[in-house]
């Protein structure tokens, strides 16, 4: 099997790559950061194949796969997890830019590089497109706004792509994690306040990319029958709070 990630320099995209590759399958691993997927690639070694690769740039993604040789061309499974968060202020507060970067690679780019990809999975009547959402695309709540937006995007995509594939053979999952810790997300949404990302998980137990990765490994290799439309995750600390009450005492 042909696995093809994006997003794979760190965090779930790195155990991702790191789960398939230990279970004997060949995985294209895809990022902006060419040092860190070159120290994957050589870690994994000749089952992992880095490509330097900008979801947000359709250029870009067109030269990455018609570089493909003819053996790592099938893409048996996609996985758009190349995406972020940036920012917690409420929405009259926020960046404008942290805003449209959100949407370009949460959304754009994740439709661009499946409209890329899917063509060849229904013409041979095989696949699996597994999409990166968050519980946040259901759960709304303060300094979420158009993060969370992106990802109720990915979750409706997503049942979309399931409804105009039924019948080739192309599976589509969203798989929407909760609260995990242990990769870049947070430090990169506080940008680059550690002390702050770090507090997010003070005194918890998340969720880990392993975890994220291994259900995606899950997903990926069931009988081909079967169909996982969305797959929410949390930790066991984490669970669905009251509504937001804005009190004038």
């Amino acid at each position: 099997m042909i696995v093809f990630i994006t997003g794979a320099t760190a965090g779930f995209g790195a155990a991702m790559a790191r789960t398939f590759v230990q279970n004997g399958h060949k995985v294209l691993i895809s990022g902006r950061r060419e040092d860190r997927l070159q120290a994957l690639a050589a870690e994994l070694g000749a089952a992992a194949r880095p490509i330097v690769l900008d979801v947000t740039d359709k250029a870009s993604i067109k030269g990455a796969l018609d570089s493909l040789p003819a053996e790592w061309s099938q893409i048996d499974v996609l996985i758009n997890n190349a995406g972020l968060a940036l920012g917690v202020t409420p929405a009259h507060e926020s960046s404008l830019e942290d805003w449209d970067t959100m949407i370009a690679t949460n959304c754009s780019g994740l439709v661009a590089m499946t409209r890329a990809i899917l063509p060849a999975m229904v013409a041979r009547g095989s696949g699996t497109v597994i999409n990166l959402g968050s519980v946040a695309g259901d759960t709304p709540y303060p300094g979420g706004n158009v993060y969370g937006a992106t990802k109720a995007f990915v979750e409706q995509f997503t049942l979309n792509l399931r409804a105009d594939l039924v019948g080739t053979g192309v599976r589509a999952t969203n798989l929407a994690p909760g609260l995990c810790g242990g990769t870049e997300f947070s430090n990169v949404r506080l940008k680059g306040n550690d002390a702050a990302a770090a507090k997010v998980y003070e005194g918890t137990e998340p969720l880990t990319a392993e975890d994220i990765a291994n259900t995606a490994y899950w997903i990926a290799t069931l009988p081909v029958h079967i169909n996982i439309n969305r797959i929410e995750m949390m930790p066991t600390c984490q669970g669905y709070g009251p509504l937001t009450i804005k009190r004038n005492l």
